[in-house]
């Protein structure tokens, strides 16, 4: 098979030129890094990805393969949605040959039959060091025909990755109604595994006209603000007193819907190795994690208080009120691959729904 040459053009001028390993297409985007060892088919599923071109770290990437990948399979144990999210993929050694016992596929073969382009032989070293000296930058990978540069974050991502109508998961007498902002396959599962049954809604979902005992927000990609729908939806269930919670977008939604202002990272934080106090107890969980924005809980509405922080940069991790009714974690208690350290506080939300 013949070389083809690609090139990474990033916005302050740089490129980085390497091997397209991938589908053969330009395509522009933000050029963001994760630090995780494993978990790229989770990685590259993760909604909240969407927009961006995903740098991986971890120097050799592809070694285990791809297992069976059904689009039409609502809830994947190997995958976090039935589509690829990045817009392109940057690694520094593809590896050609794989061994795992699920594997049916190499990551370089899903990627073309996917039309995701990637490329390799690159050193993501020193583009981690430029992205985090400089901040997250626009970016695009050049294979045949020059583009122009896209920024993400000036479009309403989570429209774009929330589901169109209602499903249904699991079976109880309890409901939770989860607002699908991008959201991950092992949050459902996480819920219908503890006896759950979950109503899934669009993002823009009026909850007026559901039934449902409690309300979760997922994750999702992009700027909190854009969503200005699931926010008014998050504050009537405020109002009401409806135990709601939520995770990574959902934090800050929350965050947004409770009076609470959001800002954009340097450069954010995707990886799974994140250090966050509780800071009641003061006790620390490693956590996996993957957003460009956060909630500044310096000025807080009255009865909210931060929950979580973390141990890295300072920034908010959680907020709780003071009814013990609405509370949020910027982190992923669902990770796929992990860490599991906080499944918990999914735990903790069931006792509340029970009133425990």
């Amino acid at each position: 098979m013949k070389t083809q040459i690609a090139e990474l053009h990033l916005e302050n001028g740089m490129i980085f030129k390497g091997i397209s390993f991938g589908y053969t297409a330009s395509v522009a985007g933000e050029v963001v890094f994760n630090t995780g060892m494993t978990g790229y088919p989770e990685s590259l599923t993760d909604p909240s990805y969407r927009g961006e071109i995903l740098t991986l770290t971890y120097p050799l990437i592809g070694n285990y393969g791809v297992p069976e990948f059904n689009k039409e399979e609502k809830i994947s144990e190997d995958f976090e949605s039935g589509a690829i999210q990045i817009k392109a993929l940057i690694v520094a050694e593809n590896a050609k040959e794989y061994s795992h016992w699920k594997s049916t596929q190499s990551l370089s073969n899903w990627l073309i039959s996917e039309k995701i382009p990637a490329i390799s032989g690159i050193d993501t070293r020193l583009l981690t060091q430029i992205l985090r000296e400089k901040g997250t930058m626009l970016g695009k990978i050049i294979i045949n025909d020059n583009i122009d540069y896209y920024n993400p974050n000036s479009c309403n991502l989570v429209e774009e990755v929330s589901i169109d109508s209602k499903e249904i998961y699991g079976s109880d007498d309890k409901r939770i109604a989860l607002i699908d902002c991008g959201c991950k396959s092992s949050i459902i599962t996480n819920f219908v595994d503890r006896g759950f049954e979950v109503l899934r809604l669009p993002w823009d979902a009026d909850l007026k006209n559901e039934e449902f005992d409690a309300l979760f927000i997922s994750n999702g990609p992009g700027d909190p603000k854009m969503a200005e729908k699931t926010i008014e939806s998050v504050r009537w269930a405020i109002e009401n007193k409806i135990p709601t919670m939520g995770i990574c977008l959902g934090h800050q939604i929350m965050a947004l819907a409770a009076g609470a202002n959001t800002y954009k990272l340097k450069y954010g934080h995707r990886s799974q190795n994140q250090p966050v106090m509780d800071l009641r107890t003061k006790r620390c969980y490693v956590t996996s994690q993957n957003h460009g924005f956060a909630v500044d809980d310096e000025n807080l509405p009255e009865g909210w208080q931060p929950w979580f922080r973390n141990l890295n940069d300072g920034t908010s991790e959680g907020l709780i009120h003071e009814s013990g009714l609405f509370k949020s974690v910027q982190f992923h208690p669902e990770a796929e691959p992990g860490p599991v350290d906080t499944t918990f506080i999914f735990d903790r939300f069931v006792d509340l729904i029970k009133g425990k």
